[in-house]
């Protein structure tokens, strides 16, 4: 590899709106800010919802005898 031309890679630590923060490596000068994480996205929380906009949902679980 070439010397000189490749960016600096530092420790930053990256700070989410519900409080979390952890530190990583990039190749930014400053700490980043974010506006959502693992912690407190819904998929990873298990608090995800499905978002039935017609009813498909519901027809689907009907059709195939799906209990909720």
């Amino acid at each position: 590899m070439k010397k000189g031309i490749h960016p600096q890679y530092s420790t930053i630590t990256v700070k989410c709106v519900c409080g979390n923060s952890f530190q990583t490596r990039s190749t930014l000068k400053e700490d980043l800010n974010i506006e959502i994480c693992s912690v407190c996205h819904p998929f990873f929380t298990g608090k995800q919802k499905i978002v039935d906009t017609a009813g498909r949902v519901g027809r689907f679980k009907e059709k195939y005898g799906i209990q909720s």
